[in-house]
């Protein structure tokens, strides 16, 4: 392997060790024992969670070839995850609000085990049912745990401003270190001890048994509107008006959808970035780098969040800028650098530069991670939170699966400039959620200056 990786891996390394040790009291925020048990219990589930979601993610593409399967099956297996997230997810995912986060939290580590085992299966079929229940687990992960952690977080009396280090926690912890050690253990596993691209897959339902095994021991349940008067369709449509009704609602879900697009859109991308020509390059190793720069992310993100000034509205402006530059590499490499006519060889000049620019790119998912969590937890109302989150997720999975379906069907270049666009789009609505996110202050202000001065007149 090329110094060039070790050397971006050992900086981003240093830099990282260096934010986390040079933290002082003003990058702290004063906690109470009571509230760091409750934050260590939920950063312990949700760790070992993403470790059931990270150890598959790099062998489902590789069983399914394993089994046979050209790229065009493996593709239908993929849309119809994501499929089944938007259409399914949604469904289930509201239903947290109403019978309970816990209870859906168990859910998901069920449904999550149920398609680890049908990877044992060769069956197109069989693998098909094996998507659909991880696109309902995904919408699940993504809802259900942080629904039940800001209703527990406020039922428990906790100051509003702690959330923001548990959320800081949980990225820089299960998006970035469980990742890296997640790859290295299904590396491990399939690699060294030769047990074959279906162990990971074990192992995954195991770390999901041992979590779930702890929330049924150790969490309390909560709800968003237990009410028995309201049915699903009566909380979609309850949903629907508070996104309707509400723009700072309307303006976060189209921020969230813009931005998780253009990620998941990147992770489809930057292999073929990287190795255009086919050139040898070390996978598992520039994920793990990635996971790094997230990482690093998380941790700038713990730093801003501690601070009053500036506000998590104004400095993601700044993020969605940059996230929008650091992929427009590819197309000004394609124009400023002669392309490599060398096959099959280590990575070219080109490959070097976009390789930083991903890895700025990831450092920026590290900083929207818990910045949008923080939003989420201010802007949307509690009796409907999951469903509203899940609604989110509608645009999301339509874009990504349109993208898989034509992924070949357009430059690469042209999939790029598409995600850089759609990145300065969400910094120009993220300046429209600060401007009136700052409103209703202005507004009550000056209904109490107005109070104030009709007040003698009613003596």
């Amino acid at each position: 392997m090329e110094m060039f990786f070790y050397l971006v891996f050992g900086a981003l390394g240093a830099v990282v060790a260096a934010l986390e040790l040079s933290k002082t009291n003003k990058d702290r925020i004063n906690t109470s024992s009571a509230f760091n048990s409750f934050k260590n219990n939920y950063l312990l589930v949700y760790s070992l969670m993403m470790a059931g979601d990270w150890l598959q993610g790099p062998y489902v593409y590789y069983l399914y070839s394993t089994y046979g399967f050209g790229k065009g099956e493996i593709g239908q297996l993929f849309i119809a995850g994501f499929g089944s997230s938007m259409l399914f997810g949604t469904i289930v995912g509201s239903l947290a609000d109403k019978q309970g986060r816990k209870r859906a939290c168990v859910t998901y580590c069920l449904t999550y085990i149920l398609s680890c085992i049908t990877k044992h299966s060769p069956q197109y079929k069989i693998l098909m049912i094996g998507r659909i229940l991880g696109g309902i687990a995904t919408s699940l992960l993504f809802s259900a745990f942080e629904s039940w952690l800001v209703a527990e977080h406020n039922k428990r009396g906790f100051e509003q401003q702690w959330l923001s280090i548990t959320f800081s926690k949980a990225i820089f912890l299960g998006n970035g270190l469980v990742a890296i050690l997640s790859g290295l253990f299904g590396n491990l596993l399939v690699d060294s001890f030769s047990l074959g691209p279906v162990a990971p897959f074990d192992a995954a339902a195991c770390f999901l048994a041992i979590g779930m095994v702890i929330i049924l021991s150790s969490w309390t349940e909560n709800y968003g509107d237990p009410s028995e008067s309201k049915d699903l369709l009566t909380q979609f449509r309850g949903a629907a008006v508070a996104i309707a009704s509400d723009e700072k609602i309307a303006l976060l879900g189209a921020i969230q959808s813009l931005f998780e697009g253009s990620m998941y859109t990147f992770v489809f991308l930057w292999t073929p970035a990287l190795s255009p020509n086919d050139e040898e390059i070390p996978h598992g190793f520039i994920f793990a780098t990635f996971m790094l720069a997230s990482m690093l992310g998380s941790s700038l993100a713990s730093r801003l969040m501690a601070r009053s000034p500036p506000r998590v509205e104004s400095y993601m402006q700044i993020v969605f800028v940059v996230s929008s530059v650091s992929l427009l590499l590819p197309i000004v490499t394609s124009f400023l650098v002669a392309p490599s006519n060398v096959k099959s060889g280590g990575i070219s000049f080109s490959g070097s530069l976009q390789l930083l620019g991903f890895c700025t790119f990831e450092a920026c998912v590290g900083i929207f991670w818990p910045s949008i969590m923080k939003m989420r937890s201010q802007y949307i109302p509690e009796e409907a939170r999951s469903t509203i989150m899940n609604f989110f997720r509608i645009p999301l999975n339509i874009f990504v699966c349109v993208v898989l379906y034509n992924v070949d069907a357009f430059p690469i270049t042209v999939m790029f400039g598409m995600c850089s666009i759609f990145l300065l789009v969400a910094s120009v609505l993220q300046r429209r959620l600060m401007v009136i996110a700052d409103k209703p202050k202005t507004q009550e202000w000056a209904m109490k200056e107005r109070d104030a001065e009709a007040e003698p007149l009613n003596l």
